[in-house]
Protein backbone atom coordinates (compact mmCIF):
# COMPACT_ATOMS: atom_id res chain seq x y z
CA UNK A 1 0.00 0.00 0.00
CA UNK A 2 0.87 3.55 -1.04
CA UNK A 3 0.31 5.98 1.74
CA UNK A 4 0.24 9.81 1.01
CA UNK A 5 -0.59 12.22 3.51
CA UNK A 6 -0.64 15.87 2.38
CA UNK A 7 -0.28 18.88 4.97
CA UNK A 8 -1.05 22.25 3.68
CA UNK A 9 0.65 25.70 5.08
CA UNK A 10 -0.53 27.77 2.45
CA UNK A 11 -4.11 27.67 1.70
CA UNK A 12 -4.54 29.91 -1.37
CA UNK A 13 -3.70 27.38 -3.67
CA UNK A 14 -6.47 24.80 -5.27
CA UNK A 15 -5.06 22.02 -4.73
CA UNK A 16 -7.20 18.49 -4.98
CA UNK A 17 -5.38 16.41 -2.13
CA UNK A 18 -7.33 13.42 -4.01
CA UNK A 19 -5.47 13.85 -7.30
CA UNK A 20 -1.72 14.76 -5.39
CA UNK A 21 -2.43 11.27 -3.76
CA UNK A 22 -3.25 9.20 -7.07
CA UNK A 23 -0.57 11.30 -9.01
CA UNK A 24 2.27 10.42 -5.80
CA UNK A 25 1.00 6.62 -6.19
CA UNK A 26 0.79 6.85 -10.06
CA UNK A 27 4.62 7.62 -9.40
CA UNK A 28 5.02 4.98 -7.39
CA UNK A 29 3.57 2.17 -9.07
CA UNK A 30 5.20 3.18 -12.12
CA UNK A 31 8.69 2.62 -10.82
CA UNK A 32 7.80 -1.02 -8.44
CA UNK A 33 7.15 0.55 -5.57
CA UNK A 34 4.13 -1.03 -4.29
CA UNK A 35 4.76 0.08 -0.45
CA UNK A 36 5.65 3.55 0.86
CA UNK A 37 4.49 6.55 2.79
CA UNK A 38 4.62 9.98 0.92
CA UNK A 39 4.21 12.79 2.58
CA UNK A 40 3.77 16.24 0.74
CA UNK A 41 3.85 19.67 2.73
CA UNK A 42 2.13 22.40 0.42
CA UNK A 43 4.35 25.89 1.94
CA UNK A 44 4.85 29.47 0.78
CA UNK A 45 7.87 31.56 -0.86
CA UNK A 46 8.42 32.21 3.39
CA UNK A 47 8.63 28.66 4.34
CA UNK A 48 10.43 27.20 1.57
CA UNK A 49 13.53 29.60 1.87
CA UNK A 50 14.09 28.83 5.48
CA UNK A 51 13.94 25.11 4.42
CA UNK A 52 16.02 25.46 1.84
CA UNK A 53 18.31 27.43 4.12
CA UNK A 54 18.03 24.87 6.99
CA UNK A 55 18.22 21.74 4.71
CA UNK A 56 20.76 22.52 1.96
CA UNK A 57 22.03 25.68 3.01
CA UNK A 58 21.18 27.67 -0.13
CA UNK A 59 19.67 31.42 0.65
CA UNK A 60 17.26 31.42 -2.44
CA UNK A 61 13.84 30.11 -3.62
CA UNK A 62 13.02 26.49 -4.94
CA UNK A 63 10.12 24.91 -6.17
CA UNK A 64 10.67 21.69 -4.73
CA UNK A 65 12.55 19.84 -1.88
CA UNK A 66 12.73 16.12 -1.53
CA UNK A 67 14.05 13.79 0.80
CA UNK A 68 14.60 10.08 0.62
CA UNK A 69 14.04 8.97 4.53
CA UNK A 70 13.79 5.38 3.72
CA UNK A 71 16.80 2.45 5.06
CA UNK A 72 18.48 1.62 2.77
CA UNK A 73 16.24 1.58 -0.58
CA UNK A 74 13.98 -1.16 1.14
CA UNK A 75 10.35 -1.00 1.07
CA UNK A 76 8.64 0.15 2.49
CA UNK A 77 9.94 3.65 1.08
CA UNK A 78 9.41 7.03 2.73
CA UNK A 79 9.60 10.37 0.77
CA UNK A 80 9.36 13.32 2.08
CA UNK A 81 8.56 16.69 -0.41
CA UNK A 82 7.78 20.00 0.39
CA UNK A 83 6.54 21.70 -2.61
CA UNK A 84 6.42 25.39 -2.71
CA UNK A 85 2.05 26.35 -3.25
CA UNK A 86 2.60 30.60 -3.83
CA UNK A 87 5.51 29.79 -6.68
CA UNK A 88 3.13 27.41 -8.59
CA UNK A 89 0.70 30.40 -8.31
CA UNK A 90 3.16 32.63 -10.23
CA UNK A 91 4.97 29.82 -12.90
CA UNK A 92 1.06 28.49 -14.07
CA UNK A 93 0.43 32.25 -14.91
CA UNK A 94 3.18 32.40 -16.48
CA UNK A 95 3.21 29.30 -18.54
CA UNK A 96 -0.16 29.48 -19.31
CA UNK A 97 -1.88 26.18 -17.29
CA UNK A 98 -3.72 25.95 -13.84
CA UNK A 99 -1.78 25.88 -10.60
CA UNK A 100 -2.66 22.59 -10.01
CA UNK A 101 -0.81 21.01 -13.29
CA UNK A 102 1.79 23.62 -11.72
CA UNK A 103 2.14 21.47 -8.42
CA UNK A 104 1.87 18.16 -10.00
CA UNK A 105 4.93 18.66 -11.60
CA UNK A 106 6.69 19.92 -8.66
CA UNK A 107 5.30 16.56 -6.41
CA UNK A 108 6.32 14.52 -9.59
CA UNK A 109 9.89 15.78 -9.97
CA UNK A 110 10.60 15.87 -6.12
CA UNK A 111 9.30 11.85 -6.27
CA UNK A 112 11.66 11.17 -9.72
CA UNK A 113 14.55 12.56 -7.20
CA UNK A 114 13.64 10.31 -4.43
CA UNK A 115 13.85 7.42 -7.46
CA UNK A 116 16.51 8.27 -9.12
CA UNK A 117 16.06 10.83 -11.50
CA UNK A 118 18.55 13.48 -11.59
CA UNK A 119 18.91 16.90 -13.94
CA UNK A 120 22.23 17.81 -13.57
CA UNK A 121 22.99 17.13 -16.87
CA UNK A 122 21.12 18.38 -20.19
CA UNK A 123 20.36 14.81 -21.18
CA UNK A 124 19.37 13.18 -17.66
CA UNK A 125 17.32 16.55 -17.19
CA UNK A 126 15.36 15.79 -21.27
CA UNK A 127 15.21 12.45 -19.74
CA UNK A 128 13.65 13.29 -16.34
CA UNK A 129 11.28 16.37 -17.96
CA UNK A 130 10.31 13.71 -20.72
CA UNK A 131 9.20 11.25 -17.88
CA UNK A 132 7.37 14.09 -16.08
CA UNK A 133 5.33 15.03 -19.18
CA UNK A 134 4.36 11.94 -19.49
CA UNK A 135 2.95 10.64 -16.08
CA UNK A 136 1.32 14.03 -16.25
CA UNK A 137 -0.20 13.63 -19.42
CA UNK A 138 -1.23 10.21 -18.58
CA UNK A 139 -3.24 11.58 -15.38
CA UNK A 140 -5.32 14.55 -17.53
CA UNK A 141 -2.81 17.65 -16.61
CA UNK A 142 -1.49 17.79 -19.69
CA UNK A 143 2.05 18.75 -20.83
CA UNK A 144 3.70 21.19 -18.15
CA UNK A 145 7.05 21.12 -18.02
CA UNK A 146 7.45 21.14 -22.22
CA UNK A 147 5.33 23.62 -23.89
CA UNK A 148 5.27 21.16 -27.17
CA UNK A 149 5.40 17.55 -27.42
CA UNK A 150 8.88 16.37 -26.30
CA UNK A 151 8.87 13.03 -28.76
CA UNK A 152 10.70 10.18 -27.79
Amino acid sequence: MIAVHITERFQIVPADGSKLKKLARTVCNRFGITQATVSIGIVDDTEMRRLNKQFLNREANTDCLSFDLSDEAAEPRVFDLIVNGELAGREATQRGHSTEAELALYVTHGLLHNLGFDDATPEQARQMHRTEDEILQQLGYGLVYNTEDPGP
